[in-house]
C-alpha cells in the first residue's frame, strides 16, 4: 500500500483515531487543493527539535501553506539547526541533575548542549548587525523573523524558506523563548523595538482577503488560539484539522475540540462532518504520514 491508500483504508473504518486520521488526510488534501483557500499552519511544542523541520520547510516551499503561526521555541530550534547545533536523542529517565551538571538541557527525550544558547545569541546578533538600525525599530514579529530568514544560509531552514516564498511567520508570544532575554538586552544597545499590532494588521488582511481559510493546528497553546481568534473576523475557518494530545476535561484551549470552537465563531457552522476533524494524538507520530498521504491524493511527487 502507498501512504494514500493506507490513509483511505483508515478513513473507511470511520472509527477511533485511525478513522479520524484518515479523515484528516482527506481534509488536508482539500485544503491544499483549494486554490481559493488561505492555509494557516499552527505550531507549538518542540516540533522542529522533534524532527518535523524539513516537513514544515517542504510545505512552505511547495506552496501548500500561506502562513505559519508558531511559538518562539520552534524558530529558536530552527536557528540552532542552521548553526549546525544538533538535537540529540536520549532517555527521559536520566537523572536531570546529572544532565544539568553535564551541560545539557532537555525537552522530554530531546537533548541539546546548554552552551548552544550563548552561541545562538552571538549568531543572531551577527545577523542583526547586517541590518540597518532604522529597520529594527518598531518591527512586527513577522517582519523580524523575515529579516532573519533572509540572512540565514542553511537551505534546511524554515525561516529561510518562508522568507524566500514570502510566507509570513506570526509568533504573538515570540519573546517567551530562549531568545527573549538576549533580544531584550540587545534592544538596550541597538534601538531594536517591536510593534506586535503590526502583525494584527497583516494577519487580518490575509483573513479579510481570503475566499476561504483553513488551519492545520498542531498542538495547542497561543499559536492555536491566535490562528482561530483572528479568523473570527470572517466568521470562522472553512477547514480545520487539529492534532492534539491535550485533554478536554480541564477546559483548556489546547484540549478544546473543534466543535467547541464553533461556539466562539472560530469555525463556521456546518463544517464538522466534511471539512473539520479533531484527532487525539501526538504530532510527530502522525503529521509526516498525513502530509505524505495528503500530497499523494493531490498527485504530488515530491
Amino acid at each position: 500500500m502507498t501512504l494514500g491508500e493506507l490513509a483511505e483504508e483508515m478513513r473507511l473504518t470511520g472509527v477511533m483515531q485511525g478513522g479520524r486520521v484518515g479523515h484528516g488526510v482527506e481534509v488536508m488534501a482539500r485544503m491544499f487543493g483549494d486554490q481559493g483557500c488561505t492555509v494557516f499552519l499552527s505550531l507549538t511544542g518542540p516540533l522542529v527539535a522533534g524532527g518535523l523541520r524539513l516537513v514544515i520547510r517542504d510545505l512552505v516551499l511547495g506552496g501548500h501553506v500561506d502562513a505559519l503561526v508558531t511559538n518562539g521555541a520552534n524558530m529558536v530550534h530552527d536557528l540552532l539547526e542552521s548553526m549546525g547545533v544538533p538535537h540529540l536523542a536520549g532517555s527521559d529517565q536520566l537523572d536531570d541533575e546529572e544532565v544539568y551538571r553535564e551541560g545539557y538541557s532537555r525537552a522530554y527525550d530531546i537533548f541539546i548542549e546548554a552552551s548552544a544558547f550563548p552561541e545562538l545569541e552571538g549568531y543572531v546578533k551577527g545577523l542583526l548587525g547586517r541590518v540597518p538600525r532604522e529597520e529594527l525599530r518598531g518591527v512586527g514579529f513577522s517582519e523580524f523573523l523575515a529579516l532573519l530568514g533572509g540572512l540565514v544560509e542553511d537551505e534546511g531552514s524554515i525561516l529561510r524558506a518562508a522568507a524566500q516564498k514570502g510566507v509570513p511567520i506570526f509568533s504573538p508570544g515570540f519573546l517567551d523563548c530562549m531568545l527573549g532575554i538576549p533580544l531584550w538586552l540587545y534592544a538596550k544597545e541597538s534601538g531594536l523595538s517591536f510593534d506586535p499590532l503590526k502583525d494584527f494588521d497583516r494577519f487580518a488582511d490575509m483573513v479579510y482577503e481570503a475566499e476561504r481559510t483553513g488551519a492545520i493546528l498542531l498542538g495547542g497553546g497561543t499559536p492555536k488560539h491566535h490562528t482561530q481568534y483572528l479568523n473570527t473576523l470572517r466568521g470562522g475557518l472553512d477547514y480545520a484539522v487539529q492534532i492534539s494530545s491535550a485533554r478536554v476535561e480541564d477546559g483548556s484551549l489546547s484540549g478544546a475540540p473543534l466543535r467547541e470552537s464553533i461556539t466562539w465563531g472560530k469555525l463556521k457552522e456546518g463544517r464538522l462532518e466534511e471539512n473539520a476533524v479533531t484527532i487525539f494524538g501526538e504530532v510527530t507520530s502522525l503529521f509526516p504520514f498525513m502530509v505524505g498521504a495528503a500530497l499523494e491524493r493531490l498527485g504530488a511527487t515530491r
